[in-house]
């Protein structure tokens, strides 16, 4: 059998320099310049950031082992589909401001630089904590099963800026435009540096992310504390975060029950954590289970879209299009 390969310093800079170059080419060379992006455009970035992610686990195998690169796998996965709630909050944050989609995917790029930093400082804080004080394990595992289960009865909210911590914040430091200045964060009002709408998105953006990483970080930690494993899952879910949001915000309605798959997933998780003592459960039929959770709560929500009577569409005589209600 080989020596596994030591994860050394040069190996969290290689990997934090791949991703930093694969998002700069994404915003300077893929996507300069303002404009929409495409479902198909979407779908493709999608499909290579998942492809990106299965290369990398299946790279841990000759430098890793197989047990290493499974929790690879099924860190990246449960990362993912909790980072896919985090999809129709930011769908809900674009509306209220009523971003012009062709500025949606800047903000989105800030927005993962951000939690590149963000993540890393609490993956960093949070493996040596646990390290320390393995018993930590036993309250991250009884705050998940909390967070699942009010997730399931807490009542869909819609975006409230005006109770976010930051953004009161930036107010009071800056004045803020009432119109959008292009792509730009900053503007100029009254000859004083001021806040665009857009700067205000990007910091609900990011402090939204922060209150998903709450519960996605702990998450992680039921099936590895090795911060290498943590820190690239995560960067590797929000890495496709950005595309995937483009790729289903146009069908929020085939994923209502989601929200209640994510629930139980955290349930689960967070039992998995509080019984490891007793019950060892592979890693393998945790990603099985993940997985299966999450595709059964998407095909439920499918069919119950396809059950449901569609209302009558009004066409105008004139323009020859629908017209939404």
């Amino acid at each position: 059998m080989l020596a596994l390969t030591e994860i050394t310093t040069w190996h969290w800079v290689a990997f934090i320099a791949g991703v930093l170059i694969f998002v700069g080419l994404d915003l300077f060379v893929f996507h300069r310049g303002t404009h929409a992006v495409t479902f198909k455009d979407a779908f493709f970035w999608t499909t290579v950031c998942f492809c990106l992610a299965m290369l990398f686990g299946v790279a841990l195998i000759p430098t890793r082992g197989q047990e290493e690169a499974m929790e690879f796998v099924t860190g990246y996965i449960i990362e993912l589909a909790l980072s896919m709630d985090n999809v129709f909050v930011i769908a809900l944050i674009f509306s209220y401001f009523q971003v012009p989609s062709e500025y949606q995917h800047r903000v989105l790029f800030f927005g993962f630089i951000d939690a590149l930093i963000m993540r890393g400082t609490i993956i960093g804080i949070g493996t040596v904590a646990v390290q320390k004080f393995h018993f930590i394990l036993y309250f991250l595992g009884a705050f998940l099963v909390y967070s699942g289960v009010k997730m399931i009865f807490s009542k869909e909210e819609g975006v409230h800026p005006e109770k976010n911590p930051v953004i009161k914040l930036a107010q009071r430091i800056f004045p803020v435009s009432t119109h959008f200045d292009g792509a730009h964060f900053f503007t100029r009002l009254n000859g004083r540096l001021a806040l665009t709408p857009l700067a205000l998105v990007l910091l609900m953006v990011e402090t939204t992310d922060l209150v998903f990483a709450v519960d996605s970080i702990p998450a992680i930690f039921s099936v590895t504390t090795k911060p290498f494993i943590i820190f690239t899952s995560n960067i590797f879910a929000i890495l496709g975060l950005r595309s995937l949001y483009f790729v289903l915000v146009g069908a929020l309605e085939y994923f209502r029950y989601l929200k209640v798959g994510l629930s139980v997933v955290l349930i689960f998780i967070g039992a998995k954590m509080l019984g490891e003592h007793w019950i060892k459960i592979p890693t393998i039929w945790s990603l099985c289970l993940v997985a299966g959770i999450i595709v059964a709560s998407i095909i439920l929500s499918i069919l119950a879209v396809r059950r449901q009577p569609h209302p009558a569409k009004e066409v105008s005589p004139e323009a020859g299009v629908t017209n939404k209600r």
